[in-house]
């Protein structure tokens, strides 16, 4: 390697673009066509002789490459990759309509494409789909702002004290362990068909996930750095915001972006249970009349608010973690 950098001289710095470059390594390899290897002075070794002259013959003609579109290719991978999605979003369509078109399935087994996109506009022009879509929406963001918040503050005191834990352990694992669908009707029935049961189960399936990133996150702040601001002499309230809060963020949004996506599971469950008004209400109605264009609809709404909710927590962490190494690449 030494001997490749020996033969870069940075006497004269000269630019040269991308296409420069090529034009070199073309030009190069006309010339191997043309004639041996051994012209450029190459080591014997036929293992090596066409790689290091290829990187001889570039090093010799650069003097000093611009780096500038190097730097540009970051942006156009992920342009790449969001065609790639697009286009795996368009076969997906294409195999559905073609499933639809010539399976010969019936309208309320398997409605396609147009339909349910026909569905969808008859769904907005009367209101009834913004109108559900905005009372689930308000019972996600309750329960998910409740349940986040409940267990970040009961997380934290359970990472500092070990007496709390284990008196509260026991009854969070029992609560994970019943699933959320077979208690959901008993919360409809002690607490109504309104909002508040439809919140608190949101705030339920939220809770756990977020209360045990909080816990590890908290836990995982090095005792090193402790001991720095002790000797610092920091206050409690200074090692919490200067300390405690960054090192255990990264988990905690770790935590949120799952409670985030789950709270709409939540919402649609209370809604299946018993209400007159959101996502759910809209899901019993297609399937009481076998609509399922607007079962197909209401659940593509319920994807779209889970992919904005992640996509919001998401753009919180490249907000509030822009001291991480990874992210200033």
């Amino acid at each position: 390697m030494a001997d490749l950098c020996g033969l870069v001289c940075f006497d004269a710095p000269e630019t040269i673009r991308f296409r420069d470059f090529l034009c070199i390594f073309i030009r190069y390899t006309k010339c191997q066509r043309q004639k041996p290897v051994q012209s450029l002075s190459l080591p014997s070794r036929p293992a090596v002789r066409s790689l290091r002259g290829v990187f001889v013959y570039v090093l010799r003609q650069i003097k000093f490459m611009d780096l500038k579109l190097l730097h540009k290719l970051p942006g156009a991978v992920n342009r790449s990759r969001t065609w790639l999605g697009l286009a795996s979003l368009l076969m997906a369509l294409i195999v559905w309509w073609l499933i639809a078109q010539f399976g010969h399935l019936p309208a309320f087994i398997l409605p396609s494409p147009v339909e349910v996109w026909l569905r969808f506009l008859s769904a907005v022009s009367d209101g009834s789909l913004f109108e559900n879509t905005g009372v689930t929406l308000l019972e996600i963001l309750l329960g998910l702002f409740s349940g986040a918040g409940l267990a970040t503050v009961l997380g934290y005191l359970v990472a500092k004290s070990r007496t709390l834990e284990r008196l509260l352990s026991p009854y969070l694992v029992a609560s994970q362990a019943v699933p959320l669908v077979a208690i959901a009707p008993l919360l409809v029935i002690w607490f109504g068909p309104g909002m508040f049961s439809k919140v608190l189960i949101c705030a339920l399936i939220v809770f756990f996930p977020v209360l045990v990133n909080t816990v590890v996150g908290v836990r995982a702040v090095s005792p090193a750095l402790q001991d720095l601001m002790h000797s610092l002499h920091a206050s409690r309230r200074q090692i919490l915001v200067k300390l405690e809060v960054p090192a255990a963020l990264p988990v905690f949004l770790g935590g949120l972006r799952i409670g985030a996506t789950l709270s709409v599971i939540g919402a649609v469950v209370g809604e299946l249970v018993g209400s007159d008004h959101g996502l759910g209400f809209l899901i019993n109605i297609g399937r009481g009349q076998y609509d399922t264009a607007l079962v197909f609809v209401a659940v593509f709404m319920l994807i779209a608010l889970a992919l904005c909710l992640y996509g919001a927590v998401a753009w919180m962490e490249s907000r509030t973690l822009t001291w991480q190494d990874w992210r200033k690449e």
